[in-house]
């Protein structure tokens, strides 16, 4: 059965007109009202994006399922739908991206009679999932039941104002796709990304931070916004760091800085301009080349009083990979007290060039906690840009929506 645009918009007025706390169930009742669905299910990624936490009764929702391993994972890593045939129902469990503007939410997962299951339906479906993504952003500014659905655990609270102060975990659109990750993700302290968008242009700051917990955390904080202050009054990104420097400087007079990297992407031509204020790194794989991209360093913000900062420039060419890493990840020590370093670094960026960017951070923090053997004692950061430029957009893989096999019928 096809997915009329009648049928389509009955659905969306219904998801639009509920409450912020009822939109999975308002969701639920449409779906099963006008496509026969027998089930309907939210899942949202967590926080370290390992595994997909069901929307059910808070505070703790019912048991994740691993993203590396089961269906909904593989729909969730692959961004495309994917379906599953119950023999016994002659049903399809239809696994969905929940997914705005590259940001990977979740999964909602729609169990369909299969003759309702035609590609006509899939497309629709696909959309309304991306409906529902849009309506949980909204949503999120009135209830927490989503940004609690998402917590295997309790959050302290550095990571708390942490996770708050992000633009998102990822965003993607013609000339790019970014994603970051912070780690450890429930306790995360100082380090922090940042980023804005419009329509020429794409700036990027990557923040590393001192101290430990609250303190970092509110060091962070000030420098994040101060940044963001000074950007939207539309002036370069040399002038907004010092804009932030002197703003940290008054605060804390020297005691307290942060090492800053920020970019400034101009979209038409790939021309970027830098300020490096610190420790965060830069590192390009071009034509599986991977290299440290190394500017002139200048003084962290707040570091001095009244600070000057010249901007740099270099180049970004299609298919360019840009991975930024705070010290957390090349300062990280094995079991043995070997420092991660640049060779092993390299080495991790190869490994994962053919995962898209938002997958980048997530896999090369887990190679790194196994390189540790144990707890992490700073806070670790990653950050994958892909860059396509504006030439034709980029392709991208499919997962094939699976189709009943006779063999499995009963």
């Amino acid at each position: 059965m096809a997915l009329t645009v009648t049928q389509f918009e009955a659905v969306e007025r219904a998801v639009r007109a509920g409450a912020p706390h009822e939109i999975l169930g308002t969701l639920r009742d449409a779906l099963m009202e006008h496509f026969g669905a027998t089930e309907v299910e939210l899942l949202l990624a967590d926080y370290s994006s390992t595994v997909l936490q069901p929307v059910t009764a808070l505070p703790y929702t019912a048991q994740p399922l691993d993203v590396r391993t089961s269906p909904e994972g593989r729909a969730f890593v692959s961004q495309e739908p994917y379906g599953k045939y119950i023999a016994h129902e002659a049903t399809v469990n239809l696994h969905l991206p929940v997914t705005v503007r590259g940001d990977r939410l979740g999964i909602l997962t729609v169990r369909l009679p299969e003759h309702r299951c035609t590609p006509e339906a899939v497309d629709g479906m696909t959309g309304l999932a991306e409906l529902l993504g849009h309506e949980i952003l909204v949503a999120e500014r009135d209830t927490d039941l989503y940004l609690q659905a998402r917590r295997r655990r309790r959050l302290t609270l550095a990571a708390e104002m942490q996770w708050q102060l992000l633009p998102a975990r990822s965003c993607a659109r013609r000339e790019y796709a970014v994603g970051g990750q912070l780690e450890p993700a429930y306790d995360i302290h100082g380090d922090n990304f940042d980023w804005s968008t419009t329509a020429d242009s794409l700036t990027l700051t990557i923040t590393n931070g001192m101290g430990e917990g609250i303190h970092a955390s509110l060091l962070t904080n000030l420098t994040v916004n101060a940044l963001r202050n000074a950007r939207r009054a539309g002036i370069g990104i040399a002038d907004q760091a010092a804009l932030a420097d002197q703003a940290i400087y008054a605060q804390y007079q020297g005691a307290q800085y942060v090492s800053t990297l920020l970019l400034f992407f101009e979209l038409a031509t790939g021309r970027v301009q830098v300020v490096d204020a610190g420790s965060p790194q830069l590192w390009r794989q071009r034509n599986k080349v991977v290299e440290r991209v190394d500017f002139e360093a200048q003084q962290p913000l707040g570091m001095f009083d009244e600070s000057l900062y010249e901007a740099q420039e270099f180049q970004v060419l299609p298919g360019d990979r840009l991975i930024f890493v705070s010290d957390g990840v090349y300062g990280a020590l094995s079991g043995a007290g070997e420092a991660y370093g640049e060779r092993a670094l390299a080495r991790a960026i190869q490994a994962v060039s053919f995962l898209p960017a938002a997958a980048v951070p997530r896999a090369m923090l887990e190679e790194l906690r196994a390189y540790r053997e144990a707890d992490p004692d700073d806070d670790a950061l990653v950050v994958c840009l892909d860059w396509f430029g504006r030439g034709p957009a980029p392709s991208h893989s499919s997962v094939p929506l699976s189709r009943p096999d006779p063999n499995d019928r009963p």
